[in-house]
């Protein structure tokens, strides 16, 4: 509760959704938030089973700073952006990944505007 004695809300439910493939991911909550996901940021937080290590594995997730070498990778970009159903979007990268779906929860739960322990 806020010291207002009212319950504090938020929202899982976008408003908009700006796409760059090039870029990253703009989304504009209900409640008025707005997050902000770069490339690597939606690629390192990645919720599939092999890059989380749900499945008891090793998270296989890449890190969101590249290293000292990153001017020999290709630059990382989205290849298709679709929804899944009206509660995620699935995202497929250049990098050949593609089982990420990415559900409106899991995208405000990491919003790199109000979780900046994420951000490591």
């Amino acid at each position: 509760m806020t010291e207002t004695g009212k319950t504090q809300f938020v929202s899982t439910d976008p408003e908009h959704i700006s796409i760059s493939k090039s870029k990253g991911i703009k989304i504009d909550w209900k409640d008025g938030h707005t997050s902000e996901y770069g490339l690597r940021y939606l690629r390192h937080h990645c919720p599939c089973a092999v890059c989380s290590g749900s499945h008891g594995t090793v998270p296989q997730a890449p890190p969101i700073d590249p290293g000292p070498f990153q001017m020999y990778a290709p630059a990382l970009k989205m290849v298709n952006v679709e929804p899944v159903g009206n509660y995620a979007i699935r995202i497929v990268w250049n990098d050949g990944h593609g089982s990420g779906i990415y559900s409106f929860e899991h995208l405000r739960k990491i919003s790199p505007e109000s979780n900046h322990e994420l951000q490591r």
